[in-house]
């Protein structure tokens, strides 16, 4: 039987959420996952939560054990992937504080391994809708009721890391009209995709990026983090009700036309 079947990865503030948890550890062809993957129920849904860059934020963004955490989620029985995150606003109306439902991906990476397929078997998962279309729309809708500043649909670009953007760097996203940026997002999502799990990305703005005139810094993502992590929680409490355990969705086929 499934531990879980909603996996949260995220930030450490989730885990008061979870109802009377305990911690698991879970070995994979990958490696170890970021930390301990934490077991409960939120409105008698199991749920498993994973940190995204381990409890005490051991793992920068381009030294994250993706494959690993994806795999172990996958492991545990999870189907749908809720996922958190920070980024940067690169257009002047996406404001600080705000919640970005992510439609589209920009992958600017380098170094990290990006899929479970290297041999002897070769797959080209689709990645032209790459957010579960279902999941978007219930996230929509609780972001929607709760009142809160949001924005139904964006682009995020997401960068290496760990280094912040060069001013030229981010004025050349900025003019393509993406409006966000990130250090995490990918390969997240192509991982789901390929294990065929349902993923969405909820994206706090945290800072307005180096385009604008003060450089952002790490301290100024902190606090913004802190000052509006309620409103993650929030979401979480109203929208992992409400996900049907039944999927209508696309996800749980992507691999169907995927082999070559």
């Amino acid at each position: 039987m499934a531990e879980a079947e909603i996996g949260v990865i995220g930030g450490s503030g989730i885990y008061e959420l979870l109802e009377k948890p305990h911690y698991v550890k879970v070995g994979t062809p990958y490696g170890h996952p970021s930390d301990l993957i934490a077991l409960g129920e939120i409105a008698g849904r199991k749920v498993a939560f994973l940190p995204r860059h381990g409890r005490h934020h051991q793992y920068p963004p381009h030294r994250i054990p993706y494959r690993a955490n994806l795999w172990a989620l996958h492991k545990l029985g999870v189907k749908r992937i809720i996922a958190p995150c920070a980024v940067g606003s690169l257009q002047p109306h996406v404001r600080r504080g705000d919640i970005i439902i992510c439609d589209q991906f920009v992958d600017r990476t380098k170094l990290r391994p990006s899929s479970f397929y290297n041999g002897s078997e070769t797959i080209h998962v689709s990645m032209a809708d790459p957010y579960c279309p279902e999941l978007r729309s219930l996230a929509i809708k609780v972001c929607r009721e709760l009142g809160l500043s949001f924005h139904e649909r964006g682009t995020v670009v997401v960068v290496e890391g760990p280094r912040f953007s060069t001013r030229a760097e981010s004025r050349w996203y900025k003019d393509f009209g993406w409006e966000a940026i990130n250090m995490t997002i990918y390969p997240e999502v192509v991982l789901a995709r390929e294990l065929e799990i349902c993923y969405v990305n909820l994206a706090m703005v945290t800072d307005y990026d180096v385009w604008a005139e003060s450089p952002v810094s790490a301290e100024e993502v902190r606090q913004t983090l802190t000052t509006h992590a309620e409103n993650f929680r929030k979401i979480l409490e109203r929208l992992i009700p409400i996900i049907p355990e039944e999927r209508s969705c696309p996800c749980a086929q992507a691999l169907k036309d995927a082999r070559i």
